[in-house]
């Protein structure tokens, strides 16, 4: 059987311009690696053909004729992946589509009862490596659809829901595939080479605003330690990529382990590898010694989640008042020469302005590195949707799209939708002002920091300013809302 993995081409512009950072989709990487033997499988991230997608799209097509085609999708790409679906059915009408990925898992059940679902053939609901495997063994005449755990499959035109599995034992998972099988290249952060991997699945935090639950349960799951220094190998010594982006949920939640981990990484000795992380400010604050040895092993930029520097939010984020915390842990990643990404989120119910301006100098104050800022996204099955839903407070309740932390579609007990995105982006020019790279950001990327502190930052100013000018605060706005709309806007596939 010849079978296509797709990874959907939609991106999120934060931080930076949207082509900045384009990574691999670790999921198809790893189905696809856990596919039996006997099958050809290829896999191609989207990310990388968002200039001509439909041409790109219907000459691979073409060219594979694939039998079974799978896509991953996010809540906010899923409108992108349904246009994706009609086009492969109406190339290839006899080949199999199954959807998989976060928006499938937690809306199997909307889908199925949608008008899209008429070309869906199958669906995957939470961890994929076992249920597509059993999925292309069963359309091998090897196995039964019905017996299938997480399976969503079709009898008599309507869907049927198998029960959900149970988690999977990493141990027996192969190491996601990087090779010539994947037919997109190109991957980066900035002008760096970078590859995905993952060294647990899980968080057992409670995040009230998160869905990782429906995926994999509050659970959380270290994979083998020589499983992980066997993928760093893959990437390291054949990939020949010295940066890697590891995609856990929450890496620290077991500071030994990670130390372990970190041990072992500086004892094979690699030279130039660099890792970028996210974790919790509570672990990281508390826990100097784990910060060090990372700091050591080449943990070079950490994301940590502040959230608020309101305790009222805090406590209705489920996440306890971690304001202490988020400074410590900035300062602790600092001392040991580890860049920090500080994520804050704007739009709880009772912010008003002030609150917004509070939260930017809070994250100021900090000395965080760099921001990843959104407004609250009442993400589909969170307990902050069901919560917002309750009080009136979500003004967009089903137009996924913009449903990737950077639209407002809530609006507070002060705020409008539209107030509340206009000062969202209106006080981060005000309080957090031009970037402006710390030394220890310049000594990791030399060039690119120099040609934005040299050439992108000055030219912007100029630019900016005769915006000013012209169009004034609010018209500024208005144009770059207006650019933000087009991002992920794939003309040449209006007609899907």
């Amino acid at each position: 059987m010849k079978i296509l993995l797709l990874s959907m081409p939609d991106v999120a512009p934060v931080i930076m311009h949207e082509s900045a950072f384009h990574m691999p989709n670790l999921g198809i990487a790893s189905i696809a690696a856990n596919i039996d033997d006997g099958h050809t499988v290829y896999v191609v991230d989207l990310i990388r053909k968002r200039l001509g997608l439909k041409k790109h799209l219907v000459r691979m097509l073409d060219a594979l004729k694939p039998d079974l085609v799978g896509l991953s999708t996010m809540t906010w790409q899923y409108a992108t992946c349904v246009k994706i679906i009609r086009l492969t059915k109406g190339l290839l009408p006899e080949a199999k589509i199954v959807i998989g990925g976060y928006h499938t898992t937690l809306m199997s059940k909307e889908i199925a009862s949608s008008d899209e679902a008429h070309d869906i053939d199958f669906m995957v609901r939470g961890e994929g490596e076992a249920a597509f495997r059993r999925l292309v063994a069963a359309l091998d005449g090897k196995d039964r659809l019905s017996e299938i755990p997480s399976l969503s499959f079709k009898e008599g035109g309507r869907f049927t829901h198998n029960p959900r599995g149970d988690l999977l034992d990493l141990s027996r998972l192969k190491l996601p595939i990087r090779d010539k099988r994947r037919l997109t290249w190109g991957y980066h952060i900035m002008n760096r080479n970078v590859e995905v991997m993952e060294t647990s699945r899980g968080c057992t935090r409670n995040c009230n605003f998160c869905s990782i639950r429906h995926m994999y349960g509050r659970a959380f799951r270290p994979f083998p330690m020589a499983r992980i220094l066997a993928d760093i190998d893959d990437i390291y010594y054949k990939r020949k990529v010295r940066w890697i982006f590891v995609s856990d949920d929450n890496l620290v939640l077991d500071p030994e382990r990670v130390i372990r981990l970190c041990d072992a990484i500086i004892a094979r000795g690699y030279r130039n590898l660099y890792f970028v992380v996210q974790a919790d400010c509570v672990t990281m604050s508390r826990n100097e010694k784990m910060v060090e040895k990372m700091a050591r092993a080449g943990f070079k930029s950490i994301f940590l989640g502040m959230e608020s520097a309101s305790k009222k939010n805090l406590i209705a984020a489920n996440k306890g008042n971690i304001i202490d915390a988020s400074k410590k842990a900035v300062a602790l990643c600092h001392r040991h020469g580890i860049m920090v990404v500080g994520g804050m989120i704007f739009g709880f119910p009772d912010d008003g302005q002030a609150e917004i301006i509070e939260n930017y100098q809070f994250l100021k104050s900090t000395g965080v590195d760099t921001a990843y800022c959104q407004i609250l996204t009442p993400y589909p099955k969170t307990g902050i949707r069901r919560q917002l839903l309750a009080q009136g407070l979500i003004t967009n309740a089903y137009d996924y799209t913009r449903y990737n932390g950077m639209w407002a579609n809530v609006k507070t007990r002060r705020l409008s939708s539209d107030q509340l995105q206009y000062l969202f982006w209106y006080h981060n020019q005000k309080v957090m002002g031009w970037w402006n790279p710390s030394e220890h950001i310049r000594s990791q990327g030399r060039l690119w920091t120099s040609i934005w502190l040299y050439a992108f930052k000055p030219l912007l100013k100029v630019i900016i300013a005769r915006k000013q000018k012209r169009l004034g605060w609010r018209g500024r706005f208005e144009q770059e809302i207006k650019a933000r709309a087009a991002v992920n806007r794939f003309a040449d596939l209006d007609d899907l």
